[in-house]
C-alpha cells in the first residue's frame, strides 16, 4: 500500500504550528515579575490567593504537555499503526511500527510529568469529570504500556488475546484522552475566566482532519485500484461492445434467411 505521506506531513505541520501556538500562549500567561510580586506577598504560603499567576502558569503547562501526548502523540501512533496493518513493505513496516512505539513512548513520558505536576501542584480533590477521568487515564496509560512491552510473538499462543486488549484499551485510552482534553479546556475557563473557544475550535480541526484521515489511508489502497484492471484479471468487454460485434453476425443471418425463404 503507498501510504498517502503528503496527508500525513500535512498533518503533523498543521500540529506543529497549533504546538507552537500553544507554546506563546503559555509564554503570554507567565508573567516573572507578577510570580515574584506573589512569592514576597505570600512567603508565609498560608494566604495564597485561589489563581496566583504561578498556579495559572503551571495549570497551562499541564495543559499544554497533555494536549501534546493526549491530542497529538497519541493519536498519531494510532494512525500510524492502522497504516502498518496494509503495509507489505518489510522496510516501512518495520519503520512504521518503530515509530509507533517511539511515538507512544514520548506520550506516557509527556502524561507521567502532567500528572506529578496535578498531584504536586493542584488540589487533589477529585470533585470535577475533568480530574476523574485523568486519575483514570493516568493509571490506563501505564497498564497499557505494560502490556505493549509483553507483546508476544506472532504465531504464539494468546497473541490475538493480546492484540484484541492492547486494541481495545488503546483505542479507548485515545478517546478518552480527547474528550478529557475538552473537559480540561473547561475547567481552565471556569477558573480563569479566559476564552479557550479558539483552542476548542482548533483542536476539533485537528482531530476531525486525524479521524478522516484514520478512515480514508484504509480506502487508499481501494481507491487507487479504481480504474485499473489487474493483469491477472481477464478483460470483460461490455454490453455495448457485445452489441456492436454481434450486429454484422445478425445481418448475415438475416440474409441468409431471406435467400433461403425465396
Amino acid at each position: 500500500m503507498q501510504v498517502p505521506w503528503k496527508l500525513v506531513s500535512f498533518t503533523i505541520s498543521a500540529n506543529i504550528l497549533i504546538l507552537l501556538l500553544l507554546i506563546q500562549f503559555v509564554h503570554s500567561s507567565y508573567d516573572p515579575l507578577e510570580l515574584i510580586k506573589d512569592r514576597i506577598l505570600n512567603s508565609d504560603k498560608q494566604s495564597v490567593e485561589k489563581m496566583s499567576p504561578k498556579l495559572s502558569f503551571e495549570i497551562t503547562v499541564h495543559g499544554v504537555l497533555l494536549w501534546v501526548s493526549m491530542g497529538f502523540l497519541m493519536p498519531l501512533g494510532l494512525l500510524i499503526i492502522r497504516m502498518s496493518n496494509t503495509e507489505i513493505c518489510g522496510r516501512r513496516l518495520k519503520l512504521l511500527f518503530y515509530l509507533h512505539v517511539t511515538l507512544q513512548i514520548l506520550s506516557v513520558l509527556l502524561v507521567t510529568v502532567a500528572a506529578v505536576m496535578s498531584i504536586k501542584n493542584f488540589e487533589n480533590v477529585f470533585n470535577n469529570q475533568h480530574r476523574r477521568i485523568g486519575v483514570a487515564l493516568y493509571a490506563f496509560v501505564w497498564v497499557q504500556a505494560f502490556i505493549g512491552f509483553r507483546r508476544p510473538h506472532k504465531g504464539i499462543r494468546g497473541r490475538s488475546k493480546w492484540f484484541f486488549m492492547h486494541w481495545g484499551l488503546g483505542t479507548g485510552i485515545t478517546l478518552l484522552g480527547v474528550i478529557n482534553i475538552y473537559t480540561g479546556l473547561q475547567a481552565y475557563h471556569e477558573k480563569t475566566s479566559r476564552s479557550t473557544s479558539l483552542w476548542s475550535t482548533l483542536f476539533t480541526i485537528e482531530i476531525c482532519f486525524m479521524t478522516f484521515l484514520y478512515l480514508f489511508q484504509d480506502k487508499w489502497n481501494y481507491i487507487q485500484k479504481q480504474g485499473v484492471i489487474p493483469r491477472a484479471e481477464p478483460v470483460l468487454p461490455t454490453n455495448e461492445e457485445n452489441i456492436t460485434r454481434e450486429e454484422p453476425r445478425i445481418r448475415a443471418k438475416n440474409t441468409l434467411l431471406m435467400i433461403m425463404n425465396k
